[in-house]
């Protein structure tokens, strides 16, 4: 979901903040270096010769990074390497500084320091980061409605393209994790126990894979789904144009990705088979009908499970655990 105007004016005023405090600590550190030094609780006199050009060099490097701040702040989320460069540098100086001050190399009174130039930082950094990660994935998972419509003439192994068949009945059109991954082996057991709900009004499924038509012949007889017409895309090339990425590691590999796996695989059942197409890539379901896509539900993590029925039906797709994961 895209931040609000209000979550875009609070990032703008976060950076506009950081980039003025930088180039006051920068200023302070060229005009009154014995502040910086007393406030750290070391001798107010500067330091010499070559340190004295590391001095500079530090506060360059602060006020680069303030004037870095200020100029990203109207457009944080395409520049959001400088809040990241940003992020990182502050929690390594605060640490530094933290150990020196375990160690005793610096006073207790520097902790002032660490707070004020570190520590009250990181978390709206940290939320600026976390913004700019989800307005990437929603452009990421964005969907052209012309690749759509070029996606949707892929044939099926009945030679019918999902276009034709959305011409005469809603497609509810599965893409699936790997033949191995027990929430794939999960989603094929719901499918088929639900066929007769999902498919009672004329709704007409299609499944995509990303195994070869051999194997999936075999792997989906064993759930009764044999002659649902189903889509080969070992190349993936269905699956980024309906918007579908590759999850990152948590996504995949998560806490809640292995609890739910537990769940699934060990007490359900499903159990677990040999990787067949990309362990990362996230599948999604879409309801196509007249070659456009009515509803969707992309997964935020591998272990989430839609309702197909509500996705088919439209009832109770509000709710937050079926709302569109594209918006």
């Amino acid at each position: 979901m895209a931040p609000s105007s209000q979550s875009e004016t609070w990032v703008q005023l976060t950076l506009r903040a950081a980039g003025l405090y930088n180039l006051a600590i920068a200023a302070l550190v060229l005009l009154r270096p014995e502040w910086i030094l007393t406030s750290l609780g070391l001798p107010p006199t500067p330091p010499a010769g070559f340190a004295l050009e590391l001095w500079h060099a530090l506060a360059a490097l602060t006020a680069a990074m303030g004037a870095g701040y200020l100029l990203i702040s109207s457009n944080p989320v395409k520049h959001w390497q400088v809040v990241l460069v940003g992020f990182l540098a502050k929690l390594a100086t605060g640490l530094w500084v933290s150990y020196d001050i375990y160690l005793h190399r610096l006073p207790s009174s520097a902790w002032l320091w660490v707070v004020m130039d570190d520590a009250i930082w990181l978390p709206p950094f940290a939320i600026v980061l976390r913004q700019a990660h989800e307005c990437l994935l929603n452009i990421r998972r964005s969907v052209s409605p012309d690749v759509v419509r070029f996606a949707l003439r892929r044939k099926t192994n009945y030679g019918v393209t999902v276009d034709e068949i959305s011409r005469l009945s809603p497609v509810l059109l599965v893409f699936l994790r790997h033949a191995g991954c027990t929430f794939c082996r999960e989603a094929l057991a719901d499918l088929s126990s639900r066929r007769g709900e999902i498919e009672r009004d004329g709704t007409r499924l299609v499944l995509v894979h990303m195994g070869s038509e051999e194997h999936a012949a075999g792997f989906f007889r064993q759930y009764g789904l044999a002659e649902v017409p189903r889509i080969s895309d070992p190349e993936r090339a269905l699956y980024r144009a309906f918007g579908l990425p590759r999850g990152s590691f948590s996504d995949v590999m998560g806490p809640k990705v292995w609890l739910r796996a537990f769940q699934s695989g060990v007490l359900e059942r499903h159990g677990v088979g040999q990787l067949v197409g990309d362990g990362f890539q996230m599948p999604g379901v879409f309801l196509v009908f007249h070659g456009e896509i009515v509803r969707s539900y992309r997964h935020q993590c591998a272990s989430d499970r839609p309702d197909y029925l509500a996705l088919v039906t439209g009832r109770d797709y509000a709710a937050p655990e079926l709302r569109d994961r594209s918006v």
